[in-house]
């Protein structure tokens, strides 16, 4: 089931403690344009399907990144991407985006979706695993 843009954003609104909307619309643009170029085939494509519509798209056309990024990297290009983001808030931002995503996704794509991604990210979707 596809969630509604403004529930989606309300989720990132609130586990991001943004003052406004627009902040948690800017943070899910930035981590799902990120997100989308470590991720490929049907499992890009279920999840963006579970989307609202304009993040669906930003997933499905993403910034093109020329390796994999550890968390680490993640987080630190998404604090280049935001203005005025330090890694912490950055950090904020991606938890906040991709644990809303997770909640989206549901357990068995997550499965998938954390399986094309280098390990760590488990912990940036809030979803830890048990090694």
């Amino acid at each position: 089931m596809t969630l509604r843009r403004e529930a989606f954003l309300e989720q990132v609104k609130e586990r991001g403690e943004y003052h406004t909307l627009q902040e948690a619309e800017r943070a899910a643009r930035v981590v799902l344009a990120l997100l989308g170029a470590h991720l490929v085939g049907q499992v890009r494509a279920q999840l963006a399907a579970r989307l609202p519509e304009d993040f669906a798209l930003i997933l499905l056309n993403p910034l093109q990144s020329a390796e994999p990024l550890s968390p680490e990297r993640f987080v630190r290009a998404t604090a280049a991407w935001i203005e005025g983001a330090t890694e912490q808030t950055a950090a904020w931002d991606v938890s906040a985006v991709l644990s809303t995503a997770a909640d989206a996704a549901g357990d068995e794509l997550l499965e998938e979706i954390l399986f094309q991604l280098p390990a760590g990210y488990d912990l940036l979707f809030g979803r830890p695993q048990h090694t």
